[in-house]
């Protein structure tokens, strides 16, 4: 079976509002936390602009959950750690 590209983008975006959502967060504070203007962000949720990797990597870790959750590729939303070496 495979996913559609559009499949892939909204349920990026869906995924972005719901844990937004689930933790009382608003557009405004996920904005400032990865360092953007909050329109830039609720464009982010509607899929109006494409979210940058490094954007994603953030909210990934904020909401402790995968990127491939963040992208809707898995409902596991195990966050995978590699281990730091000094």
């Amino acid at each position: 079976m495979s996913i559609s590209q559009n499949e892939i983008l909204y349920n990026k975006y869906m995924k972005l509002k719901e844990l937004r959502e689930e933790n009382d967060y608003k557009q405004a504070f996920i904005a400032n936390y990865i360092g953007v203007k909050q329109n830039a962000y609720s464009q982010y949720e509607t899929g109006k602009r494409q979210i940058p990797i490094e954007a994603l990597i953030k909210l990934a870790d904020l909401y402790n959950v995968s990127i491939d959750y963040l992208l809707g590729l898995t409902e596991e939303e195990t966050h995978f750690r590699k281990n730091k070496q000094d």
